[in-house]
């Protein structure tokens, strides 16, 4: 089925029930925002880094601290869906597949997002980052690196929703596809901690590609991603 307004409207109302699901009791939220807190902070303590050294390796520790977050929110994506069989009704119901993985990408987008909005300050407290006049475009950064982890991230949860190693499997499957806009988005980042702050478009389109070229293959695999 192509994408369509039916689609669109099934993604939102998934992306409806996801919301309403987590913030009903938001154990997946809270847990993946203190563990990343607690990331964030052991490492400041660790290294004790002068404003340099902050900016020169602030950057790998936040992507570091944001993987590690979306490694455990993204796991639950469809595994939460196989203790009641719901993934079984969602898939008979009248809709494209690809309506099923837009919601969930959705809906982790939206929990992804808030731990970062919480993270950033802290971080930026932390480590003496200044993001005085570098918000608009590290937020650019911040959405497109997001977007990256999340389509793979969804998708792989989709792969590996009926294996019996789950919880095993999706960091192997996601960690090497995931490596290239690490380094984007590390890149990216550390061009705007530095002392002359500079957005290099080079990674900004390899993160707006590598983005798109993975909604577009989960769009044409969609068929395939959600069988048994």
């Amino acid at each position: 089925m192509p994408f369509s307004v039916t689609t669109s409207r099934a993604a939102f109302i998934l992306l409806g029930k996801e919301l309403r699901l987590e913030f009903r009791t938001r154990e997946l939220l809270t847990a993946t925002i203190v563990f990343a807190l607690v990331i964030v902070v052991l490492f400041s303590f660790a290294f004790d880094p002068t404003p340099a050294e902050s900016r020169r390796y602030g950057p790998g520790l936040l992507w570091i601290a944001f993987l590690f977050a979306g490694s455990l929110m993204l796991h639950p994506s469809f595994a939460r869906e196989q203790s009641n069989d719901t993934l079984d009704g969602l898939r008979m119901a009248p809709v494209s597949p690809f309506s099923i993985l837009l919601g969930k990408m959705l809906a982790n987008f939206i929990f992804l997002s808030l731990a970062e909005v919480v993270l950033v300050p802290v971080f930026a407290v932390l480590y003496n980052v200044s993001l005085s006049g570098i918000v608009g475009r590290l937020i650019v950064v911040l959405i497109l690196g997001t977007l990256g982890i999340v389509i793979t991230g969804t998708v792989f949860s989709a792969v590996s929703a009926h294996a019996r190693m789950r919880e095993l499997l999706l960091p192997l499957l996601l960690l090497p596809i995931l490596a290239p806009l690490l380094i984007a988005c590390v890149e990216s980042t550390g061009s705007l901690f530095a002392e002359q702050p500079a957005l290099d478009r080079t990674w900004l389109a390899f993160l707006a590609g590598f983005d798109i070229v993975f909604l577009t293959a989960s769009w044409l695999l969609c068929d395939y991603l959600l069988e048994e």
